[in-house]
């Protein structure tokens, strides 16, 4: 038993991420930490860094970017409760999440348009640029 305890003491971070159901296998984790996805202190990670309780991380995937505090290691993908006991999101972080959220829903963020420009309008637009096809 004390033996499982010291492999739980030595955890990299991308199977921790996996752990902690961040990412779907360990082979993304790595992924996403080597394209510079996950940050601690500012700064980009390896996937080989052994993460310690206390740790903060900024984990950015697709829309959302959660600032997560380590609160326990583990190297065995469990149950989604039993993975969120590994980390506690912090409050800024939520709070950031969810009016980015509301901005998405609202369309605040996005380009909108009337949808597909006319034939005349995009004669205009191609006269505009200086590319007349015509």
């Amino acid at each position: 038993m004390a033996q499982k305890k010291e492999e739980d003491d030595k955890v990299r971070l991308d199977k921790w991420l996996w752990a902690a159901r961040f990412y779907k296998t360990r082979a993304l984790a790595k992924t996403a930490i080597e394209s510079g996805k996950v940050h601690h202190r500012g700064e980009r990670c390896k996937p080989g860094k052994e993460p310690r309780i206390g740790d903060e991380y900024v984990i950015r995937a697709g829309f959302d970017e959660k600032t997560v505090v380590v609160q326990a290691l583990s190297i065995v993908r469990r149950s989604a409760p039993e993975a969120q006991a590994l980390y506690r999101e912090t409050e800024a972080s939520i709070a950031r999440r969810e009016t980015a959220a509301a901005q998405r829903k609202a369309g605040a963020l996005g380009v909108s348009t009337d949808g597909k420009p006319s034939k005349k309008q995009r004669r205009d637009l191609f006269k505009f640029h200086g590319s007349n096809s015509e």
